[in-house]
């Protein structure tokens, strides 16, 4: 099969996010400027350079009360900062009611019975319970084609790990078994590893 995306794919849904994955979810919190906080995951999302660390999540839709974007870009343009919240598998249900389409005045940490805790280096919640938790400076946001559509870009400022995923010195991601996004409204979660080494190592 081959298809031009401009002319459809025939199928009855879009295999497009089936193809590109498994995709890491980072969960963004935010805060407005009004104080008010939110939390959102996006599967669009990676990290995207070593030194210094930085990260990037993709915002594609708009709600009628943000304008051109979402809760968490409105924010962050306000702002100038965002966290990035690791989703483990045990909180698959929490993460996916903060999915919804809520209004900007809903806390979604609130609405899904989420423990907050205050970030260190920026003025944010973060996900308290979480595995990891990427305190993050914006460095920039790219409009991409297409409506609505932007990349949003940050340096990671600070770094939370919980103190159970470190095994022998290494963050263990099968102990929490990390969520990632699949195609559809499907999800997967690593639950085992395997190590191949680089040739010349």
């Amino acid at each position: 099969m081959f298809y031009r995306p401009e002319d459809g794919h025939g199928l009855p849904h879009n295999p497009f996010n089936a193809i590109v994955t498994p995709r890491p979810i980072g969960w963004i919190s935010t805060r407005g400027a009004n104080g008010q906080d939110n939390l959102a995951p996006y599967s669009f999302f990676n990290a995207v350079a070593y030194v210094p660390p930085q990260v990037m999540f993709a915002t594609t839709s708009a709600k009628p009360d943000r304008g051109d974007t979402k809760d968490s870009l409105g924010n962050i343009r306000e702002t100038g900062v965002f966290c990035v919240n690791i989703v483990e598998y045990a909180m698959r249900d929490a993460m996916n009611i903060t999915s919804g389409p809520w209004d900007k005045d809903v806390d979604e940490f609130e609405k899904a019975g989420i423990a907050k805790a205050e970030c260190e280096t920026i003025a944010c919640s973060r996900v308290a319970r979480a595995p990891a938790g990427l305190e993050c400076r914006l460095t920039r946001v790219v409009p991409l084609e297409g409506r609505s559509n932007f990349a949003v870009f940050g340096e990671v400022v600070g770094i939370h790990l919980r103190d159970d995923c470190l095994t022998e010195g290494k963050f263990d991601v099968t102990h929490f078994q990390p969520l990632a996004r699949l195609g559809y409204r499907d999800y997967a979660r690593v639950t085992e590893v395997f190590t191949l080494k680089r040739p010349g190592e």
